[in-house]
């Protein structure tokens, strides 16, 4: 009998149990799924939980048990995984050694607030987070009693997960104020290290054109340096200093440890990953998929989605001892949620930068790429259902790949801009 061993079970782990457990025989091949917590979060609805809204108000329908995705036939551990001897072919857990034929890693990202000198300091006095379901509802409660002042949100450092949700933080901060009833009592800002709001020139214009008219100012090149939760002040390397009464930061987030331990990441947590195979470089019979990847694109759960399809294609290549396929192009898209039931809608590739157009189909949509609609809207809050019923299972086959393919598809998209490449 061979073994698969997959490590993580999050969105990237989840669907390729299942897309493994259809391709591999069950008489040949055992598949065991680890992962130390049987919780499995719907992390898009943290940018909800602060602000209470559409529904969105504890962890209630965000958090499931893990095993409920694991597909019969495939067994599934709950342990911490200690290191990976990919020499050996086996990986060690506080619940024993696992010996396995192929490996797919997926284990994630997290935040490490400690790398920041004052963050954790202040910590629930006047500084806060939103990356993890506590963090997420302690500042909900701080929120219901914030009356006014400067309301700073601050990326300490990238990469992070969902690189537009500080957008859609600062623009549903804008909503809350005003639904609340003291906008004009709040002064928003949003400070980042980088020299705009997002890493893409088109899209970066218009969302910092939308931020601004909201009342946003937006504050680049400021790399969070210290914490002063006691001053209410935030420096920066550069020398800069902002004021503020509440900080939202957003933490540097790093890949597992376990991976620079076991020789297999980049000294950020990241497993060094081929772009295109999504093979790992620093071990044999190693694929990765999701967050701890170093690849450059998004940590989102999009990407997880349009890169287990080529991982499992590269899985079967190397069981039969066929070449690689260089099929990954570094597919993201993402909807931007921007207040008053609106949202924007993003898409792009390695290559490609995100532009105006429609999605799936041209022309009909139903969803617009780059413009603010009331049916984006609807697809972020339609997503949590599709999520929980039908991403995690793996049942997106056949007719459905034809609107959500693994390769970014032109189709809808301005064709004049399509040939600007994405920076």
């Amino acid at each position: 009998m061979k073994r698969l061993v997959i490590l993580g079970a999050g969105t990237g782990g989840c669907m390729m149990a299942n897309k493994m457990r259809n391709k591999l025989s069950a008489s040949e091949w055992e598949i065991t799924v680890i992962d130390k917590s049987r919780n499995h979060y719907y992390q898009p609805g943290l940018i909800f939980l602060p602000f209470q809204l559409y529904g969105y108000t504890g962890e209630e329908g965000n958090v499931r048990d893990t095993t409920d995705f694991i597909p019969s036939g495939v067994g599934f551990l709950e342990a911490e995984i200690q290191r990976i001897d990919h020499e050996n072919h086996r990986v060690e857990t506080s619940a024993g050694s696992q010996e396995y034929d192929r490996l797919v890693v997926a284990l994630g990202c997290h935040i490490s607030p400690d790398e920041i000198p004052g963050l954790t300091e202040g910590y629930g006095k006047n500084v806060f987070y939103f990356y993890t379901y506590p963090s997420a509802l302690d500042l909900q409660r701080a929120l219901d009693d914030f009356d006014g002042g400067r309301f700073v949100l601050d990326i300490a450092e990238t990469p992070i997960k969902c690189p537009v949700a500080p957008i859609e933080f600062a623009c549903l901060a804008n909503y809350y104020f005003t639904l609340k009833g003291i906008r004009d009592r709040v002064e928003i800002a949003m400070i980042t290290p980088m020299e705009s709001v997002f890493t893409k020139p088109i899209c970066s214009t218009i969302m910092g054109d939308l931020l601004r008219e909201r009342g946003i100012e937006v504050i680049p090149n400021f790399s969070l340096a210290e914490v002063d939760s006691d001053k209410g002040k935030i420096s920066s390397y550069e020398g800069n200093e902002e004021r503020f009464d509440m900080l939202v930061a957003i933490p540097p987030n790093v890949g597992p440890e376990v991976l620079d331990n076991s020789g297999l990441g980049d000294g950020n947590g990241y497993c060094v990953t081929h772009p295109k195979t999504l093979a790992a470089t620093r071990g044999e019979d190693i694929f990765v998929l999701g967050d701890c990847t170093n690849v450059a694109t998004s940590k989102a759960g999009s990407v997880a989605h349009f890169e287990a399809g080529i991982v499992a294609e590269n899985l079967m290549r190397s069981i039969r001892g066929e070449e690689l396929i260089n099929g990954f192009d570094g597919h993201s898209n993402c909807f931007i949620e921007t207040g008053f039931n609106k949202a924007h809608l993003i898409d792009f590739n390695y290559t490609q930068q995100p532009v105006p157009g429609t999605l799936p189909l041209p022309v009909v949509g139903p969803f617009s790429l780059l413009k603010e609609t009331h049916m984006n809207h609807l697809g972020k809050l339609m997503f949590r259902w599709y999520y929980w019923n039908l991403l995690l299972h793996d049942r997106l086959s056949g007719p459905m790949e034809l609107f959500l393919p693994t390769r970014m598809s032109t189709l809808g998209k301005d064709p004049a801009l399509l040939n600007r490449k994405a920076a």
